[in-house]
């Protein structure tokens, strides 16, 4: 299995993001490939995968609750 953790990407798969220009919609790390993320929407899974540069995306920091 690859380890899809390396230098080169910032966000771990797995973890919450949220996108810059969108910060309410909460997106979860599926993959990351080519300095692309593949993201699905947290609280929507079926919805169609979302993907995004690095410098588009941005830690969530709302807390939990």
């Amino acid at each position: 299995m690859k380890n899809e953790f390396n230098m080169e990407n910032k966000y771990q798969v797995g973890q919450v993001v949220q996108a810059k220009a969108a910060p309410e919609l909460k997106l979860v790390i599926r993959r990351y490939i080519d300095r692309i993320y593949y993201c699905k929407v947290k609280d929507n899974p079926t919805r169609r995968e979302l993907v995004y540069f690095e410098r588009e995306i941005e830690p969530d920091e709302a807390p939990d609750g």
